[in-house]
């Protein structure tokens, strides 16, 4: 089973304002979501209860899973030091 893989409009805006070197490696990982949403390695956010996320390399992507519809949708592609703030 394969789940549908979209973005956010600013987790878009966020992943494409990343060098195309770190694009493509956070590609990679975000194309895998669709085969397993829930890879080794990955973190269920605290407080939240659909929120996941993974690491590349310094970079986070904070992403939502509903198993219901199957579909993974991308919330956040930003650096570690600002990914769990606030701020858009």
């Amino acid at each position: 089973m394969s789940y549908q893989v979209i973005f956010s409009k600013g987790a878009a805006r966020q992943f494409k304002k990343l060098p195309q070197n770190i694009q493509e490696r956070i590609q990679i990982k975000i194309d895998d979501l669709a085969i397993e949403p829930r890879p080794n390695g990955v973190k269920k956010l605290e407080g939240e209860d659909s929120l996941y996320r993974i690491r590349v390399g310094d970079y986070r992507v904070v992403y939502e899973i509903l198993d219901d519809i199957l579909l993974v949708t991308v919330l956040k592609v930003k650096h570690r030091s600002s990914v769990y703030r606030d701020e858009s």
